[in-house]
């Protein structure tokens, strides 16, 4: 990963910190076949030094809000994890995972090659009741690769220019895409599909402590607007998963935009936090935050500072009495230190 410098933090014990660039996503094996809004791919370099430092490795991951899955093929392809389990609620891309897994892969991979796309010929395959769950899979398959942007959610609708002016044949690639499905044959036997409420199914494995967990939930706290636009089932009690993640016996990492509620309630549940740098749709440099037990290994990355907060002054007056009031005076709370102060 490439990096820029920046002076250090405690520039006597360090020297300089090197601050990381966004991913390249070209540069990480594409498994999914779905362009996925709010996808992981620029994560997966972070997630993989993640579990191959762990030992022993990890029996079972869980991936609650799974989505075009790309965190938890990288797992199975590069034999990371022995089996994985993958949730997701909406239910045309469940259709898509459940055919996979259960034979479909080489008929999807068939349809995708045939079928002649021009904007006439997706609408008459859209307008079409699907009778069987591969052809809600292939349905799904088609509006995920010509609607702006991946998105399934309500109001989404046709690329007007694409790329270089494409249109709806921007992101369809039938050979790759077919090859995608057919490759997911290796895999499909070690996946525990669930369509199913996440939080259920981490409760479930709540108590292994060979599982491990990523979670990377829709962005809605703090009141945040774009999982709503980007998914169907955009509603949760990011209030309840934060406790419900404190339980899990297992390791975990979570991934959240970098909102302020969000980093509250990691604070309030005694999580660490990291910064990690991605570039969105728009071609910009972001944060997002993770979030997990012991993120010692990221300590390339920018830690989260605590907020600036209030702390009582004691005013003695000249008669001898104590008077407690609050200061106007901030006093910075320890931060999520790059440094371990037990080796100093």
């Amino acid at each position: 990963m490439h990096a820029l410098r920046q002076s250090s933090l405690f520039p006597g014990l360090s020297g300089e910190l090197e601050i990381p660039k966004p991913v390249n996503v070209a540069s990480v094996p594409q498994r999914s076949p779905f362009r996925y809004p709010g996808g992981k791919t620029w994560f997966v370099p972070t997630f993989r030094h993640w579990l191959e430092d762990k030992y022993p490795k990890p029996s079972i991951l869980v991936e609650p809000f799974a989505g075009g899955g790309i965190i938890t093929l990288t797992a199975l392809f590069e034999n990371l994890v022995e089996k994985a389990v993958m949730v997701e609620l909406d239910e045309e891309i469940a259709a898509v995972w459940k055919s996979i897994i259960r034979g479909d892969a080489e008929w999807l991979a068939n349809r995708v090659l045939t079928f002649d796309l021009t904007k006439e010929s997706v609408i008459r395959e859209l307008k079409k009741r699907p009778n069987t769950q591969r052809e809600k899979a292939f349905q799904t398959i088609l509006k995920n690769r010509t609607f702006h942007g991946g998105i399934l959610a309500k109001g989404s609708g046709f690329l007007k220019y694409g790329e270089n002016g494409k249109g709806i044949h921007s992101r369809w690639y039938p050979g790759t895409l077919a090859k995608r499905l057919l490759n997911l044959k290796h895999i499909a036997n070690r996946i525990d599909f669930r369509c199913d409420d996440g939080l259920k199914v981490m409760r479930e494995f709540a108590t292994n402590r060979a599982a491990v967990f990523f979670i990377d939930p829709p962005y809605t706290a703090g009141g945040k607007k774009a999982g709503k636009r980007l998914y169907k089932h955009y509603d949760l009690d990011h209030e309840q998963l934060f406790t419900l993640v404190e339980t899990l016996k297992g390791d975990f990492l979570m991934t959240y935009d970098n909102a302020e509620e969000v980093k509250r309630m990691a604070r309030i549940h005694g999580f660490e936090m990291r910064l990690i740098p991605m570039t969105n749709t728009h071609h910009a440099t972001m944060e997002e935050l993770v979030i997990g037990k012991d993120l010692s290994w990221m300590d390339g990355s920018p830690a989260v500072h605590e907020p600036e907060a209030e702390y009582v002054t004691r005013i003695i007056k000249k008669d001898g009495q104590k008077n407690r009031s609050r200061g106007t005076q901030r006093k910075s709370a320890a931060p999520l230190s790059f440094v371990d102060w037990d080796k100093i």
